[in-house]
């Protein structure tokens, strides 16, 4: 016990630093592309509503710092580029979006076509949504 003590006390600990920017959905890819190009690995996107918008946050790190980029986009008609060309594994991230908020992503990699969720309701956590079936 003693040796793990001063083991976990020699050990350089270096706190998370954590940044959050906003973003317009026109910089989205080349941002993406960007961070990516740096070292930078995807660690969650998700969505909340806004007021007559929606909120999509995307949270990247690198060496304990989180960077997270903050846009908006209108609840109505909700579309964003995918990120799936960059990172693939964000298809399971903006599959969850478009099947609970409406979010229309563009060259989705990975489309199951609002299926990746059994849903009662169309988009349940975007009431504004006027697409119909998303």
């Amino acid at each position: 016990m003693t040796d793990m003590l001063e083991r976990e006390n020699t050990l350089e600990r270096k706190d998370l630093i954590q940044e959050i920017l906003p973003l317009e959905a026109d910089a989205l890819l080349g941002t993406v592309q960007d961070l990516k190009t740096a070292g930078y690995r995807l660690g969650q996107v998700c969505a909340t509503p806004a007021e007559d918008d929606l909120e999509v946050l995307y949270s990247f790190e690198k060496d304990n710092v989180l960077k997270n980029y903050k846009l908006l986009v209108g609840a109505a008609a909700p579309e964003l580029q995918s990120i799936t060309a960059i990172y693939p594994y964000a298809f399971i991230y903006e599959n969850e979006m478009h099947d609970l908020f409406g979010i229309t992503f563009k060259n989705l990699s990975l489309d199951y076509g609002g299926k990746f969720f059994k849903v009662a309701k169309s988009t349940p956590w975007n009431p504004k949504f006027e697409g119909g079936e998303a």
